[in-house]
């Protein structure tokens, strides 16, 4: 094992439990660490929704847009102000959700293969989301933007891309017009909106995105965000003045923190440390990692093209076409380099059913290293070793607790790709077949690898998805249960709960009959 790897596999298992800490007072649906994505675009569009009405507010030009600004700031501190503190602290909070976000995706290992396009079309939005919030300090013009514009224009002239030292333009104060001001506008409002298309470009492979979080979390968040506003209002440095040196400021550490950086060691330090932390996250992807597993199959003959599978892939790998030898009906198609290899596809098709009378059982979408006949030949043999009282058949998810060593003569362990990839009718026929129960066990909820396994699953046996499970299952001989990879405990606590409350059933009160054991069952 590298030591990257080594690395890596160590801090996913500190994110993980921090995570799963952080699920004891928040919920896996409000965990904030389940959810960066969402919250940092949330918090995006508080700064574009407060930037907005303050463009509209402040007069323009570089001394006018001081004094405008100030009065929002303290004779209508109620409001404009209010909105402006919003606006900066979204910002603060944006930059500290997006880097959250990196290093999650990072300690997971989510860099290459199916995420690939999504790794290299983020690391961009690093660079625009620093260029916007470090061009919205100047548009204040005070003694902090004024140091800000200095110590970048030092920075850049490092660089060989101007002709003179673009410093020069701030060493009097008859080098700023009202000019300056447009171009500030063009960097603070220009550049947002280029961040916009990147994000979208970021997640337009991505299906069912979370474009926003949960409602309590937006509640939680914006609450935070407006105390923090009134608390601590956002306000002014002294007006810039380019015949002095600005004295102390007001710093934001957030979002300027390469200022101080770059006084304490050298533009080339700075450039070298962006620009080798930019190619060593662009070169990620190249570092050895797990081949990719098999990506989804399609028999034609088997699929009935009803779009539930497309409905239902959370990469977009799914598309439909014509299909080639029946005229009016379409076609699954899967792209290789898209599929995530989860299954979840294969738990969505109507052909999965193990009630289908064929010797073997082919479905409309599958997985080759777990396909649906392999799995419902494995559920029959653990069904004929089932012995004991209480015979129990528990659906795991790999990703998710150590279910096999809760195996024993009256509990049969299945481990899934995903319990997405579950047929909910395979609970109805471990249920027929000579189970008293069925668990299923899913990851914790957010938590799921494949960002929608446990989702799908609940949907799909609570009745809200099809496929469904049917209404004639009796509630009570299924248990539902979230547990991650450190829940080992909870797993095992839930299947003996889970045995106690069957064994108080009335024997056979709800007990569904058993399906046909004849040779013409697959026939």
């Amino acid at each position: 094992m590298s030591f990257h790897t080594a690395l890596r596999k160590g801090a996913s298992s500190v994110f993980l439990r921090i995570e799963e800490a952080l699920d004891v007072p928040f919920g896996g649906l409000d965990n904030p660490l389940r959810h960066l994505g969402a919250i940092g675009l949330y918090l995006l569009w508080i700064v574009v929704g407060t930037g907005l009405y303050l463009y509209t507010v402040l007069d323009t030009g570089i001394e006018a847009v001081y004094r405008s600004i100030g009065y929002l700031s303290t004779e209508q501190w109620y409001l404009g102000g209010v909105l402006r503190s919003l606006h900066r602290y979204a910002a603060d909070g944006f930059m500290l959700v997006m880097l959250l976000h990196l290093v999650r995706e990072w300690c997971y290992g989510r860099y290459h293969g199916f995420r690939l396009y999504s790794w290299m079309t983020g690391i961009p939005l690093i660079w625009l989301a620093y260029a916007a919030g470090i061009g919205g300090y100047w548009i204040v013009w005070d003694q902090l933007a004024q140091l800000s514009a200095t110590a970048t224009a030092e920075l850049l002239d490092w660089l060989p891309i101007f002709s003179e030292p673009s410093a020069r333009n701030f060493m009097s104060p008859d080098s700023i017009s009202d000019r300056f001001f447009t171009m500030l506008v063009f960097i603070h409002i220009g550049i947002p909106l280029l961040l916009i298309l990147g994000l979208w470009a970021h997640v337009h492979r991505i299906s069912h995105v979370d474009y926003l979080p949960s409602r309590r979390a937006m509640v939680a968040t914006l609450a935070i965000l407006i105390g923090l506003s009134l608390l601590k209002p956002a306000l002014s440095n002294p007006p810039a003045n380019l015949a002095t040196i600005p004295g102390a400021l007001d710093f934001d550490w957030f979002i300027l923190f390469l200022h101080p950086l770059t006084d304490f060691s050298s533009p080339a330090i700075i450039w070298s440390l962006l620009f080798g932390v930019t190619a060593l996250l662009f070169a990620l992807p190249l570092l050895p990692h797990p081949r990719p597993q098999p990506a989804a199959v399609v028999d034609p003959a088997n699929c009935t093209g009803c779009n539930r599978c497309l409905a239902d892939c959370p990469y977009a790998a799914i598309a439909m076409t014509q299909h080639p030898s029946r005229p009016g009906f379409r076609l699954a198609v899967v792209d290789a380099d898209l599929c995530a290899a989860c299954g979840i596809c294969a738990g969505s098709c109507p052909s999965s059913t193990p009630f289908r009378r064929r010797e073997a059982l082919v479905t409309g979408i599958d997985m080759p290293q777990q396909p649906v006949n392999a799995l419902r030949e494995q559920l029959e043999a653990a069904l004929a070793r089932l012995e004991g009282r209480t015979r129990i058949v528990i659906f795991a998810c790999a990703r998710g607790a150590e279910a096999g060593t809760l195996a024993a003569v009256d509990t049969a362990v299945i481990g899934l790709i995903c319990t997405g990839m579950l047929p909910p009718a395979f609970i109805e026929y471990a249920l027929r077949g000579g189970a008293d129960g069925v668990l299923v066990a899913t990851c914790r909820n957010g938590g799921c690898e494949f960002r929608l396994g446990d989702q799908w699953t609940s949907q799909r046996l609570l009745g809200q998805r099809e496929p469904h499970l049917r209404r004639t299952v009796p509630p009570s001989r299924l248990q539902l249960l979230a547990a991650s990879a450190h829940d080992d405990r909870t797993l095992a606590e839930g299947l003996a709960e889970f045995r106690a409350r069957l064994e108080a059933l009335p024997a056979a009160s709800d007990r569904l009959p058993p399906y046909l054991r004849s040779a013409s069952h697959h026939a």
